[in-house]
């Protein structure tokens, strides 16, 4: 518990103590004749310590021409029921107003202190901001903020710090905690040559990073500006409350103030009957603060949002979690996203020259890409002296073209062969095919490998039993393949030979398909943008580090495990039900409350019951919306 809400709790307590002091003053210290006046003067200490920042409140906006708010609500209510008992015939409501404020303070406390638990699940990811970064200069160590080291400078991780920029690891070995970006607690082991991102905890050695990223673009830099910025990304049940109390607090202010002189004017009796409608009058005042509604609805989904952070899975607004709980229709990029994405050569088939040739003459060809395919011939043919490729021409979702030898070398798919008029053989054989040629000549075919991830299976089956209506897989592999994975997943479908822009084309089509959820799409968030930013929901995967996956989707799970995806889904339906839940217990226990007061029905349980419409369905709805928080452990989040 914060300063600020144990000043607030000892100011409730004080405020009961005087309450009841001022109730035993009232009953045994007081002649039964006293006047009224002095027995008010009783309960005012207690009013005021308890309700003073409420009165400035509402004294403060309705300066500032903010008439119409909970403050206000409050004020009229209980300072009508401290002055009702001076009214003819009318009981006093003295004990009733202070402990409608009293209550109304504890609701505020338990929205405090709810709010600050869904922050700090918040501020778990958040504190991944470094403080620090250790620069070389000349040849010592120097202490600096991390936006005034420039790329290419030599920063000194030691264990137990935290890495402050993105950048390549130049000498030394460990194991990283990334348990704040993706949610995993095993370690991820790093050695020379490999990438680190910033937000990481270096746990054992020494590592020397040469930085390729300035604070600014750094992997930390772009969450903490994605969590910052969250709620500007509003759901439609957000925006919905919001315009509903705009326009709903001036409403039942009029209407309170028809219940108190309507009713005794047209019966002709406004002097023996304005005091029994005042009360009532007041008493839906009470009931009608939206309270429940305007704090649990927000908290439910700034919770939900907090939750999923803990699991690795960054949600960039409330809209996008209603959205992924109506999902019904998932579409999956193939290559990263369902399978490893580390492609390895599995047969050569060669056409007049040896297999060690012909991939010697492909590696050269795809020396300068970083593509996955690319990479696989290159550690193929590791060992051979690859010859240095030139004029080098990428042909968008094809493949590339390079002189090597002295001689155009053409290394891609069964497309491109045809626009060189080179006639193929295809062999039968799962994978990945690629073709290569020289100067039009057929050299024979490679073919490369991926492996299904593990947890794909799980995933898939667990969004068809989620209620998943389609799931689609989209590639620009060849057919064979695409169809070998999609039936060992079990997909529903399944499109394949796909440039980018068919991708686009794809989802479009299938968005225009009837339907009533929302259509997620899930990519590597590398090459996927267009589609991710296409899609009702885009997810990118396994977007540690990725710029272009943080910038492009809705919602980022920071490691590869697909299994992630049905458990945020999940996750997402239960918050979303949880605010209806909210939604229906506040409207319901309100209007019948309301209903049964104007029409005089509660007898003396008027005002506790009113005390209890407001302040005691707001608690219970805060507390209903810090389950919100809570995510299932990925092993149980089908359960």
């Amino acid at each position: 518990m914060t300063h600020r809400q144990k000043k607030s709790l000892y100011r409730i307590l004080l405020g009961a103590v005087l309450l009841i002091a001022a109730m035993l003053c009232d009953r045994f210290a007081l002649p039964s004749a006293a006047p009224l006046f002095l027995r008010l003067v009783l309960y005012l200490p207690a009013y005021f310590t308890v309700g003073y920042d409420v009165l400035w409140r509402a004294a403060r906006n309705i300066l500032h021409g903010q008439v119409f708010d909970e403050n206000f609500l409050m004020v009229i209510a209980t300072l009508g029921a401290l002055a009702v008992g001076f009214l003819p015939s009318a009981e006093p409501e003295f004990t009733e107003a202070v402990f409608v404020m009293i209550f109304y303070q504890t609701g505020e406390l338990f929205q405090r202190i709810a709010v600050g638990k869904s922050r700090r699940s918040i501020s778990a990811l958040m504190d991944i901001r470094p403080e620090l970064a250790r620069v070389e200069r000349e040849g010592k160590e120097i202490e600096v903020s991390p936006d005034a080291v420039a790329v290419g400078e030599v920063i000194v991780v030691r264990a137990g710090e935290k890495i402050p920029l993105d950048g390549c690891v130049l000498t030394g070995r460990s194991d990283l905690n990334t348990v704040a970006l993706t949610g995993e607690a095993i370690p991820r082991a790093v050695d020379v040559g490999e990438s680190v991102v910033s937000g990481c905890t270096n746990l054992t050695g020494v590592l020397r990073v040469r930085v390729e990223k300035p604070f600014s673009e750094s992997t930390v830099s772009r969450i903490l500006q994605l969590m910052e910025n969250m709620g500007t990304r509003k759901s439609r049940s957000e925006k919905f409350i919001t315009r509903f109390a705009k326009y709903y607090t001036p409403l039942v202010v009029f209407a309170a103030l028809l219940l108190a002189f309507l009713p005794p004017l047209l019966s002709g009796d406004f002097g023996g009957s304005f005091a029994t409608w005042l009360t009532r009058a007041l008493t839906f005042l009470i009931v009608s603060c939206p309270c429940a509604l305007v704090i649990s609805v927000p908290l439910s989904f700034f919770g939900g949002i907090g939750g999923a952070s803990r699991r690795g899975v960054l949600i960039k607004g409330s809209q996008d979690l209603e959205a992924l709980a109506r999902a019904e229709i998932a579409v999956f990029d193939k290559t990263g996203t369902l399978t490893c994405g580390s492609f390895t050569v599995t047969h050569v088939y060669p056409v007049g020259i040896s297999k060690e040739e012909l991939l010697r003459l492909a590696a050269a060809a795809e020396a300068e890409s970083n593509h996955p395919v690319a990479k696989a011939l290159q550690r193929a043919a590791e060992g051979a002296a690859l010859p240095r490729a030139s004029q080098l021409t990428e042909v968008a979702g094809r493949g590339v073209r390079a002189v090597v030898d002295g001689t155009e070398i053409a290394v891609g798919n069964a497309a491109l062969m045809r626009e060189l008029g080179v006639n193929v053989a295809l062999p039968e054989a799962n994978g990945t095919l690629l073709f290569a040629s020289r100067q039009g000549t057929y050299l024979g075919a490679i073919v490369i490998s991926d492996t299904v991830k593990a947890g794909a299976k799980e995933a898939v089956d667990d969004l068809y039993a989620l209620g998943m209506r389609r799931t689609v897989m989209l590639t620009g592999d060849r057919k064979e393949s695409a169809a070998q994975v999609a039936s060992s997943l079990g997909l529903s479908e399944w499109r394949a030979e796909l440039l980018p822009a068919d991708k686009v084309r794809e989802v479009e089509v299938l968005l225009a398909t009837p339907h009533k959820g929302t259509l997620l799409f899930v990519g590597d968030g590398i090459n996927d943008a267009p589609v991710l930013a296409r899609a009702d929901v885009g997810v990118a995967m396994g977007a540690l580090g990725s710029d272009v996956a943080i910038e492009a989707s809705d919602i980022v799970l920071m490691d590869d495990d697909p299994r992630k995806l049905a458990c945020a889904v999940r996750h997402a339906r239960r918050t979303l039900r949880i605010v209806r839940q909210n939604i229906v217990l506040a409207l319901a226990v309100k209007v019948a409350v309301l209903i049964c007061s104007a029409l005089g029905l509660l007898g003396g349980l008027q005002m506790p019951l009113a005390i209890f419409a407001d302040v005691g369905v707001a608690v219970i709805a805060i507390l209903n919306a810090m389950r919100t928080l809570r995510v299932a452990p990925l092993r149980n989040a089908m359960k």
